[in-house]
């Protein structure tokens, strides 16, 4: 699959950033993870979704008329639940949340209408961080700042019952995206081994698991992955994508921007 052509400011000399910004269009901040994703998946599959959500969401964004533009992601966040296995690199709160306040508040004085959160690391101390430092940055910067959260319904319900029943960690739903946006990244002939593993993670960790093994999860997955598709992968992409544009086009209407 190609990913939709949607401006990515690192690749962009400051004359062409100063012609893009001039049109404030919406900056998609994709935020992933170095983490553990079973032995399928790269450390950076979080960090592929998230740019594949920004890509689609862009896309979306653009089509009702309003230009977007891919910031650089953010990889290194709140991942100690994959910290158990070799290569996943996490950083404290204090540190994450010190950082994307910086960067949200830099980026807001540059002319964007708004910046949206693509994020696709759903570990629930790492989603407290960027919740509550969202909601700081809205009242500080003049632009909305949209944080959409693929959990709440209706969104869970619509991205699978794997997801919805919180084995959604390297299963079918993370396999099929990454095999949708970067297939070269997935280990077929492993992932065509694994069997499944019904266990709902968030649940885990709220009763006490402090990682993935004491979650139940000795190989870094939960769910499906060998029933993942490309297909499935494309057809999850398009309600990320539509999620991030009804979320963005709600703020912008209601801030009159």
């Amino acid at each position: 699959m190609s990913l939709p052509k949607i401006p990515t400011l690192s690749a962009l000399t400051w004359v062409e950033a100063r012609d893009i910004l001039q049109l404030r269009p919406v900056g998609l901040l994709p935020i992933g993870a170095i983490e553990a994703h079973g032995p399928h998946l790269p450390l950076d599959t979080d960090a592929i979704i998230a740019q594949a959500m920004a890509a689609t969401g862009g896309l979306a964004i653009r089509q009702s008329g309003i230009p977007a533009l891919i910031l650089p992601a953010v990889q290194y966040s709140v991942s100690f639940a994959g910290a158990c296995f070799p290569g996943t690199m996490p950083v404290s709160s204090a540190a994450l949340g010190a950082y994307l306040d910086d960067i949200l508040r830099f980026h807001a004085s540059q002319g964007y209408r708004a910046i949206c959160i693509c994020n696709a690391h759903l570990e629930p101390a790492h989603v407290e961080v960027v919740s509550r430092v969202t909601t700081t940055a809205t009242t500080h910067a003049g632009i909305p700042v949209i944080f959409p959260d693929q959990r709440q319904e209706p969104w869970a319900s619509r991205l699978g019952d794997e997801f919805a029943a919180g084995s959604r960690h390297a299963g079918k739903y993370e396999t099929s995206i990454v095999l949708a946006a970067s297939p070269d990244s997935v280990r077929h002939t492993e992932m065509e081994e694994l069997q499944p593993v019904w266990i709902d993670l968030p649940a885990a960790l709220k009763a006490g698991a402090r990682d993935f093994a004491e979650a139940g999860a000795d190989q870094g997955y939960f769910g499906d992955p060998a029933a993942a598709t490309e297909d499935h992968g494309l057809a999850l992409l398009e309600i990320l994508g539509e999620m991030i544009r009804e979320r963005t086009m709600q703020a912008l209407v209601s801030s009159g921007k």
